[in-house]
């Protein structure tokens, strides 16, 4: 018996290892299947006459297969269109995907099919009634456009929602294929909006937004019932709602402000001054109920799967809500940096744009924005620039935090990395005034970098930062030109000769710029042609600053025209108008005429600059340099020199690289790829006036019914319903008894118990009463009967 049972173990196990393998082998088909091999037309044309329904399932299956790979199918199609009426539901939609496709070809043969359709419309079964709707709206023939609105018509009386559904997607088709159907569609979408299944009011709102957005008083009425089905709608119907709920809010329900005084609060001892300043009003944003309803529902919506979704509700908070409202949604928004990499990356996009607008919402999640070594170039520079927007907002631990990552990756390999991250540390300078000297350390550190971009793009980072107080860093531009002799990047060098020649007025007698371009002629023919032009400024503004030292020594008088290294406003520079020309032309006429002093070295540096550039092969470097020359032809004429080379250079100012994005709407394409698409996303209306709005009663749903407060009207719970008709019959016993003339007062748990206790004494009495009442009733008739009793014996004594 062991040895028989051991077989049959075996044999089972046999079986199911077998089962196993067929199934992976025909999973592993499934995956990499076969080139199928076309059939000839008379046999695939033999299966589609067959009167079995597989045969006829195997031919619609070749065809449709043929169709997807683009072949010619169009013969078949008289075969494939008589199998319309077969009851298989299998057939029918092969034959209705075959229709779809190829119904604009052959309108003709189409419209035969147009009454087997229509007797689809009244089957028993939903789906093939919902189907056969989603087909004749799909046909693209105007003709039958009247009998599309017929069926949608029905469709919207179904009781499937499934059905009701098909038809709130069939309106738009409708509508492109005949646009004189509108105040039908408008008829038919005002019933599908009130809809009590929330995936019919989801497709019904995408129809809306596809034909007539702009008609807002149809929502009137829908409005609070579409916000309560909002948390029930799948993602498409949900991201259709938020946008037109948005629209609604901006068009019909006005933004309010409320005023608020605020003063100080007067001395802690009665002997301290007491005096209070004068009160300060403050603006408080007042949400109206119905915006606020909406908002309350929006904040549900944030725990959703889709990530398009979370997008769309920041969205609407930003538009719609208050900052309150909008930190709410900066955790799931957050959140999508553990999504994969392309949905991180349109993420950032959109947290850069709040992060614009809200940048203190973020700072409790700056370490979310820590890069990896796996994240790609541009989810690493959009998180830069989240730092740099929040850096100001930061508490100290956090910005060290901050520049201490920053400082790391300018040693990175990437030269993009590097580049972005010193322009990053930059940016955080300019922001925060108070990060400026270590952001310059961290800079200078880069400067004798070996790679030249890391040096560049440091230099131009320190040039930003001196311009914006250049008497506080005289000694960091000595620093700079001491590296001149190990900068070997074209960029670099040229950065560091225009902030010599920034600072060759200050300082005339311990300036290092004649200094240094002494060194830098020696070697001028070897040097880039960035590096040439700036040398060649240099000398300009050197011999520039020399002649009017000289002048000034002859003319102890102070010039309307001093350079401007003496940092006067820029308002009292003479303007480039005709008549101020003149004015100077007559300036310069009026001066005496002395060459300068050739003997000096300064002139000798000039003289000898400009015999190199003459045989330079440069010609934007040679045409630059006889600009310079002839400015400075006259010795003493140097108002336009000065107005043109010593002129005050503006404060630069670095914006943030997704500045240009700010304005564009949150989830679009067209703030991911930074361009505004013509056909794109509308913008948001701007709010409506206060007084302008529409009455908040025609929100009311079901005017017959009792409005639920803080929900418009609608359907409620029995319970709800229970305790509103208890109040109202209280309410109703309350006022006869005002009527009465009597007080009515309010009455606790106590009084309550009191009245029970009362009521239940009472009822003992009355029963006790009662008893005793019987008991005496029964006392009489017994009484009673005792006497008649004793006349009966009376009477039979007296008769006997």
């Amino acid at each position: 018996m062991e040895s028989m049972s051991r077989i049959s173990s075996m044999l089972e196990t046999a079986r199911d290892l077998t089962i196993e393998a067929a199934q992976s082998a025909g999973a592993a088909r499934s995956l990499n299947p076969r080139p199928t091999r076309d059939l000839p037309f008379l046999q695939i044309k033999k299966l589609l006459d067959s009167r079995n329904d597989r045969e006829i399932l195997e031919g619609l299956r070749k065809v449709i297969s043929m169709m997807y790979r683009s072949k010619p199918c169009l013969p078949y199609f008289s075969s494939v269109v008589k199998n319309v009426a077969n009851p298989n539901i299998e057939v029918k939609k092969l034959v209705y995907i075959y229709l779809l496709h190829y119904a604009e070809s052959e309108p003709d043969l189409a419209l035969l099919s147009i009454n087997t359709i229509q007797k689809s419309l009244t089957d028993q079964n939903p789906q093939v009634r919902a189907m056969a709707l989603r087909v004749m709206s799909g046909i693209r023939v105007p003709v039958i456009s009247q009998i599309v609105s017929l069926a949608i018509k029905r469709g919207c009386a179904d009781m499937s929602p499934h059905v009701r559904k098909a038809a709130a997607l069939a309106v738009p088709k409708c509508y492109r294929l005949d646009p004189n159907t509108m105040p039908q569609l408008l008829d038919y979408l005002a019933t599908l909006l009130g809809d009590k299944q929330y995936y019919v009011v989801g497709s019904a709102v995408t129809a809306f937004l596809e034909i007539c957005p702009e008609r807002v008083d149809l929502i009137h009425k829908h409005y609070r019932g579409l916000v309560r089905k909002l948390v029930d709608m799948d993602e498409w119907g949900q991201l259709a709602t938020l946008r037109l709920m948005s629209i609604y809010a901006r068009r019909c329900l006005p933004k309010r402000t409320k005023k608020n005084n605020k003063s100080k609060s007067k001395g802690f001892y009665e002997d301290e001054a007491s005096e209070e300043n004068n009160p300060t009003e403050e603006e408080i944003e007042v949400l109206d109920p119905d915006l606020e309803l909406f908002l309350k529902a929006c904040k549900s919506l944030l725990q959703n799967r889709n990530s398009a979704v979370i997008v769309a509700v920041v969205r609407c908070l930003l538009d719609l809500g208050t900052p309150e409202y909008l930190a709410h949604a900066i955790g799931p928004l957050v959140a999508l940096l553990r999504s994969p990499q392309d949905i991180q990356q349109v993420a950032l996009y959109n947290i850069v744009a709040v992060c614009l607008v809200r940048p203190e919402c973020f700072v409790r999640y700056a370490n979310h924005f820590l890069v990896h070594s796996c994240d790609p170039f541009d989810v690493a520079r959009l998180k830069f620039e989240v730092w740099t927007l929040i850096y100001p907002h930061c508490e100290p631990h956090v910005r060290d935090m901050i520049l201490s990552e920053l400082e790391h990756f300018t040693r990175a390999l990437d030269p993009d990395l590097v580049q972005e991250s010193v322009r990053a540390i930059g940016r955080c300078a300019q922001n925060d005034s108070r990060a400026s000297a270590r952001c310059l350390r961290l800079l200078l550190k880069q400067v004798s970098s070996q790679d030249g971009h890391l040096s560049a793009e440091s230099l131009t980072v320190i040039r930003h930062l001196i311009q914006q107080d250049p008497q506080a860093h005289v000694k960091t531009v000595i620093r700079l030109a001491k590296n001149l002799d190990t900068t070997p990047n074209p960029d670099a060098r040229a950065t560091i000769i225009w902030l010599v020649g920034e600072f060759a007025g200050i300082d005339s007698e311990n300036n290092i710029a004649p200094d240094v371009l002494r060194i830098l002629i020696r070697g001028f023919a070897s040097e880039s042609e960035p590096a040439k032009l700036q040398i060649v400024l240099l000398a300009a503004k050197v011999y520039l600053h020399y002649l009017n030292r000289t002048r000034e020594q002859e003319d102890p008088q102070p010039s309307p025209y001093s350079p401007p290294s003496s940092s006067p406003p820029p308002e009292e520079w003479p303007s480039s108008e005709p008549n101020n020309t003149t004015t100077i032309t007559q300036a310069a006429r009026s001066l005496p005429s002395q060459p300068p002093d050739p003997d000096h070295p300064i002139p000798k540096l000039w003289s000898h600059i400009l015999l190199l550039v003459r045989y330079d092969t440069s010609y934007d470097l040679r045409d630059r340099t006889r600009t310079y020359r002839a400015l400075l032809a006259n010795p003493s004429s140097t108002q336009l020199a000065s107005l043109l080379l010593l002129a005050p250079k503006p404060v630069p100012h670095a914006p943030s690289p997704s500045e240009y994005r700010k304005g564009l709407p949150l989830g679009s394409a067209s703030l991911v790829l930074g361009t505004k698409f013509g056909g794109g996303e509308a913008e948001l209306p701007e709010w409506v006036k206060e007084g302008e709005e529409p009455d908040p009663s025609v929100r009311d749903e079901g005017r017959g019914r009792e409005a639920v407060a803080g929900l418009g009207g609608g359907e409620r719970p029995a319970g709800e319903a229970l305790d509103a008709a208890l109040r109202s019959e209280r309410q109703r016993e309350e006022e006869k008894e005002r009527g009465k003339g009597k007080v009515v007062v309010e009455k606790n748990l106590e009084d309550w118990l009191g009245e029970e206790e009362e009521e239940s004494g009472s009822e003992e009495e009355e029963t006790e009463t009662e008893e005793e009442e019987e008991e005496g009733e029964s006392s009489e008739y017994e009484e009673i009967t005792d006497s008649e009793d004793e006349g009966d014996e009376g009477k039979k004594l007296v008769g006997s």
